[in-house]
Order: structure tokens, then C-alpha cells, then sequence
């Protein structure tokens, strides 16, 4: 699952059935990290995404409940291996540049 920025369509979810893989995607020509909808970069390679943000994301299937349960148990994995911070209840996930 990625969380994808683009300038053109802002923040969306891609590949949101990849339950195994979590980073965000900074696409087009950035210099300084634009402003991410609650999403805070916490230095050039690490960002907190809060949980309750990505079932929001332009992306997400919609009214799937098997999409519900996979995503509460890549959290609840996340969690285990002490991903999760708990200050702002957000995903610690690694940011990768894209084209």
C-alpha cells in the first residue's frame, strides 16, 4: 500500500491491496516537502501517516469490509513491531521520491 503525493492530484492511496509493504510516495519535482493533509515528515527519509487518515484516502475501496479487516491487521502488525507511534497514533513509514 502506498501513500502517494503528486502536485497534479495531491494525496491518494495506491496499490491498496498491497497489506505488506507501507511507505509514502513523493512524486514531481520537490524541494521542500508540500504540506500533507495531517501527514508529518519527521526527516528526509521517515513520515508519521496517521491511521485514521489512509481509509479516508482517495483509492481506498469503498464499502469493502475485507478491506477493513486487512487494513486493522496491518495496523495491528505495525503495532508489534513498533511502528505505530502512539503520541499521534500515526504509521511510521519510509518516504521514497519518485518521478
Amino acid at each position: 500500500m502506498i501513500v502517494e503525493y503528486t502536485p497534479e492530484s495531491g494525496v491518494r492511496l495506491t496499490e491498496p491491496l498491497d497489506f505488506c509493504g507501507f511507505k509514502l510516495v513523493l512524486k514531481g519535482p520537490l524541494s521542500v516537502p508540500p504540506r500533507l493533509e495531517g501527514i508529518t515528515i519527521v526527516d528526509e527519509d521517515t513520515a508519521l501517516v496517521p491511521i485514521d487518515l489512509v481509509p479516508n484516502l482517495p483509492g481506498r475501496p469503498k464499502d469493502d469490509r475485507a478491506w477493513d479487516v486487512a487494513y486493522i491487521q496491518m495496523i495491528a502488525g505495525a503495532r508489534e513491531c513498533g511502528w505505530i507511534d502512539l503520541k499521534t497514533n500515526a504509521i511510521r513509514v519510509h518516504i521514497e521520491r519518485g518521478d
